[in-house]
């Protein structure tokens, strides 16, 4: 089946043809799915190589994980997440261990038109991560996957092992809990200009 027919097929669909033996299937689903959940790990761990990794490393466990996958029982893309999330998790906690500063971690490039504009984005960037890293591991897994990845709440209910109402609470305090984190610095973070 060409590279382009890939398209039309389920995440499900698309893990049962690499599980049969056709690479295309996994090159069109690590296509569908690596963005998405190199953008989640880059907001919970705040380091691109570090994101790199917990991408890569959920869709090998993927990969291992195809030939005795279970249709039906949990989304190829619900299942990747909460992969990803617990890794994050992971390494957020060791970070912790170690306790490495902020000084410590690089932050992500960001490409803009100019200097100031760069350093405006890269301080917004920097005191929502910081504010993130200040909130509860699962709260701050609640907010990324809602908020920053676009998810719903059942979506994330899976991913996290937790009932809807679970995820709503977490995320509200979450929310709450950003915004006194946040509170007081729109004018430092340029939000007056916009």
């Amino acid at each position: 089946m060409p590279y382009d027919a890939m398209s039309e097929r389920t995440e499900e669909e698309l893990l049962a043809a690499y599980a049969a033996g056709e690479p295309a299937a996994a090159r069109a689903l690590t296509a569908r799915l690596g963005p998405r959940l190199f953008g989640t790990a880059m907001r919970m761990l705040g380091d691109r190589a570090e994101a790199e990794d917990v991408a890569q490393e959920a869709l090998l466990r993927l990969w291992r994980a195809a030939p005795g996958w279970r249709e039906g029982e949990a989304k190829v893309s619900t299942w990747c997440y909460r992969v990803v999330t617990n890794l994050c998790i992971d390494r957020i906690r060791r970070r912790r261990g170690r306790q490495v500063g902020l000084d410590d971690v690089p932050e992500p490039p960001d490409p803009a038109p100019s200097a100031a504009q760069a350093m405006q984005s890269r301080a917004r960037d920097a005191a929502l991560q910081a504010a993130l890293d200040a909130l509860p591991e699962r709260q701050k897994q609640a907010v990324v996957l809602r908020h920053l990845e676009g998810l719903s709440n059942p979506e994330i209910a899976g991913i996290m092992d937790i009932g809807v109402r679970a995820v709503e609470s977490l995320t509200a305090r979450g929310r709450k809990a950003l915004e006194g984190l946040l509170l007081g610095r729109r004018a430092e973070l340029g939000y007056d200009d916009d």
